[in-house]
């Protein structure tokens, strides 16, 4: 604890009966009722596909970038903000989605 010199909040007094308790570990115990229940968990089997819709503004991403490069980039920001969003490397642009993107 560092004083400094006119500090507003000065440290609260510890009363001397009670004796200091680390601050970093975790109560005894509470490590072996975390890995039971990590290991309880069932496995999901099949993963089924998740669709969402967003409207995603491409202007903000493709600004000042050149007209031969703007598809191959929006691809890459279309893919880079669904990752962020739904939390999973796997993302697969759907076939309508690219065409579009490389028609305009």
């Amino acid at each position: 604890w560092l004083k400094r010199q006119g500090s507003a909040c000065p440290r609260p007094a510890r009363p001397a009966a009670q004796p200091r308790q680390p601050r970093c570990r975790p109560p005894p115990g509470a490590e072996a009722a975390a890995m039971a229940k990590a290991t309880k968990k069932p496995a999901r089997k099949t993963q089924d596909p998740v669709t969402r819709d967003y409207t995603i503004h491409l202007h903000k991403y493709l600004h000042k970038t050149q007209f031969k490069k703007r598809a191959p980039r929006a691809i890459r920001a279309i893919r880079r903000f669904a990752a962020k969003v739904m939390m999973t490397q796997d993302i697969r642009v759907d076939t309508k989605l690219n065409k579009f993107v490389w028609s305009n």
